[in-house]
């Protein structure tokens, strides 16, 4: 079984992998699975890409103001 998602295999990334999930908010998880968000690659934890997985969750992501520059 692969281990890719613990211990050796996180340690050369930034702050070792942890942060704030986008979707779920919360604090101080592990964000190691990649979703696309339109078009994006975003990264969120485990709990919430089983749940985009089996259409529980969905990833909002906020527009970005570019109607607003032109």
């Amino acid at each position: 079984m692969a281990k890719n998602h613990r211990g050796k295999g996180i340690r050369d990334q930034y702050n070792h992998g942890r942060g704030e999930c986008p979707v779920c908010k919360r604090s101080s998880v592990k964000i190691l699975y990649e979703q696309d968000a339109g078009g994006k690659k975003v990264k969120v934890c485990k709990t919430c890409k089983a749940a985009i997985k089996n259409g529980t969750k969905s990833i909002d992501i906020p527009v970005e103001e570019t109607a607003a520059a032109e």
